[in-house]
Order: C-alpha cells, then structure tokens, then sequence
C-alpha cells in the first residue's frame, strides 16, 4: 500500500488559528469542501475541529457559533501518522480511535491532514488493478 506522503504530496494544507468563531471554521470547510481543520497557534499545532466537533459540542449544545472560539470545542489530544507511515497503518489507526481525520506530521511538523475517503480512495484503486490482474491472468 502507497505511503501518507504518497496521498499527502504538494496538496494545500488548510488551517486556522486558535481565536477564529467557530461559524468561520464552518464556513471556511463548506467553502473548501473538508471536514476538519488543524488549528494553530502562532505556529504551534494546538488540535483539530471537525464538522462533527462543530454539530455535537456547538450546535447541539446552543451555543453561540460567533462567540464561541474553535479552541473552545477543538478536539485534543491529536491522532497523527508520520509522512512515512503506509496507510495500511493510519486506516488501522483511525478506525481504532473511530476518527476519520488524522493530521500528518513530517519531522514534528505539520505536513497535511489525511481523511478516510483518502485511504478508502487508495484501497479501492489498489483492489481495482487486483481484479485487472486476475482477470488478465484467467483470460
């Protein structure tokens, strides 16, 4: 199986900082189409914020999306993988921890944020060339 740094590669990684509302953290994954955000603080990785995070620990609990900051729901401690690490291992590591986001660290750093569908994308292309290969070998 490919290596997170495989997946990870030159793609954008999108993060914000700790003080910002979580309604702008919600719109900023709307508009980017993500579903979690590494948070920073100056340059510090500080946690994660979630779709989920923003649905069960802002809207279901009514708070105010504008005053509440994403460092007051952010999900911590993180659940990271190394940029090396096959992702054979992070799938196995997230469904564990039943997370579907896994920030990507390269030498304490962070390098990108790795999602379910990433890994699910990967295995199905990896099955996919499988069944070529068998049918080529029976035909």
């Amino acid at each position: 199986m490919k290596s997170v740094r495989a997946i990870i590669g030159d793609r954008e990684t999108v993060t914000i900082a700790c003080s910002t509302c979580a309604r702008e953290a919600a719109r900023l994954m709307a508009a980017r189409k993500i579903g979690a955000l590494p948070i920073l603080d100056g340059d510090q990785l500080a946690g994660i914020v979630t779709e989920r995070d923003i649905l069960a620990r802002i809207v279901a609990a009514d708070l105010d999306p504008d005053a509440t900051s994403v460092a007051q729901v952010m999900s911590t401690p993180l659940l990271v993988a190394d940029i090396g690490e096959s992702c054979e291992v992070c799938m196995q590591r997230m469904q564990q921890a039943h997370v579907r986001h896994l920030i990507v660290l390269d030498q304490g750093r962070l390098a990108g944020i790795l999602s379910l569908r990433d890994l699910m994308a990967i295995d199905l292309d990896e099955k996919a060339e499988t069944i070529n290969l068998l049918n080529a070998y029976v035909s």
